[in-house]
């Protein structure tokens, strides 16, 4: 074992990009003094040294949850293990390495990380223009897994138009709840349109996930379930899981008792938020005093109203839902930003002249105003491609 973890802190070591190190562009003098190459050499030890214990603080949370409460510790300070994008997919590469021929862990649930200051930290500064989310996300999630014998699971609904960060969000608390991120096996995805396409089946889908449900928390003590397109779910499919949302008689709590989280993730109601959210803005109000009693009354009034099956479904109907999340419309300089990270994320140079042209791609309405990506930030990363050198 201490010689695996030897050998992973090598490879690791090999795979950082050095801190300081001259680019491409730059120009380095040579040296005036002898002494100058080895004052050199000890600066990029001593930074090479301080990156790699951020790295290998993380990379210990994860293949050892053992040392996962001193690997925060030595990480405090560090922005919440923040890491450049480039280093994360070190990280999923070395993991996956590691764990394809040494267990991880002894126990069952060994997979599960619950890493909530890395969650705080992607959530603040990796989403952009949700303040709503990112506040209520963090506190719900964390104070309900905190919970050492919940009486029920918890169920978020999130809303917005397309492009907002609704999936973004689904998937940040897979990899932070989770070593496998959205390949774990304790998280399952359905997507309405493609998993449960016939009405005429709805008995059949009802019976195989619920029979899924249950398969996956016997198999964990922790899941995760994602329904995307929840506005296109037949409302009877949703009964299946009426009996998770229900509360609990206390005397049926079980100590082992699954922990389960349901997300929704819907479109439904993104005019209602987009049109609350201009009216607030047209009155002179900053968009981060928002809050969620001016948003999610209309929400609710909409799904009430509209022909929808997640609208008419014992879910909504029976306040089985505990929080409606709205997302925000995104603005010029939230795809801006979206830009930059899009770049980053492949290890691309930019230029701010790019992220202003590629924002200025988007069309933003109301036509008048010309206030809101009409696409959020989708299709962000597909246009950086006609800006690289």
């Amino acid at each position: 074992m201490r010689r695996l973890r030897l050998l992973l802190l090598l490879l690791l070591l090999l795979l950082l990009p050095r801190p300081g190190a001259p680019g491409p562009g730059d120009d380095a003098s040579p040296p005036d003094a002898a002494q100058e190459p080895l004052r050199g050499l000890r600066e990029r030890l001593r930074a090479a040294a301080a990156l790699s214990r951020r790295y290998w603080a993380l990379l210990r949370c994860r293949v050892w949850p053992e040392d996962c409460e001193r690997a925060e510790e030595a990480g405090a300070g560090l922005l919440g293990w923040s890491l450049p994008l480039l280093g994360q997919q070190y990280l999923d590469i070395l993991t996956s390495w590691y764990c394809s021929f040494q267990a991880c862990c002894d126990s069952g649930d060994c997979r599960i990380s619950n890493n909530f200051t890395g969650l705080e930290w992607d959530l603040s500064v990796r989403l952009h223009g949700q303040h709503l989310a990112r506040e209520l996300v963090l506190m719900t999630v964390r104070g309900y897994l905190e919970l050492p014998r919940p009486d029920k699971a918890l169920a978020l609904s999130f809303h917005g138009w397309s492009g907002t960060g609704k999936n973004f969000v689904a998937r940040l608390l897979a990899e932070n709840l989770y070593r496998d991120g959205l390949r774990s096996d304790c998280v399952e995805t359905f997507i309405a349109t493609l998993h449960f396409p016939h009405p005429k089946y709805v008995d059949l889908y009802k019976e195989k996930l619920a029979s899924q449900v249950k398969e996956t928390q016997e198999r964990c003590p922790q899941t995760l379930f994602i329904f995307d397109e929840a506005e296109k779910l037949h409302p009877g499919m949703l009964e299946a899981l009426r009996p998770h949302l229900e509360l609990q008689a206390p005397e049926n709590h079980r100590v082992e008792s699954p922990k389960t989280i349901f997300l929704f993730l819907s479109n439904l109601g993104g005019n209602t938020i987009n049109e609350a959210v201009l009216t607030l803005l047209q009155a002179g109000g900053a968009r981060e005093e928002i809050r969620l009693d001016q948003l999610v009354p209309r929400l609710q009034a909409e799904m009430e109203s509209t022909d929808t099956g997640f609208g008419h479904s014992c879910l909504v109907k029976e306040n089985l839902i505990d929080f409606f999340i709205p997302f925000l419309p995104l603005e010029y300089h939230h795809v801006r930003l979206c830009a930059r990270d899009a770049f980053l994320s492949q290890g691309l140079p930019y230029t701010e002249e790019a992220l202003d042209q590629i924002a200025k791609m988007m069309v933003y309405i109301p036509k008048e105003e010309q206030l809101f990506s009409s696409q959020g930030c989708k299709s962000i990363s597909q246009r950086i491609s006609y800006f690289l050198p």
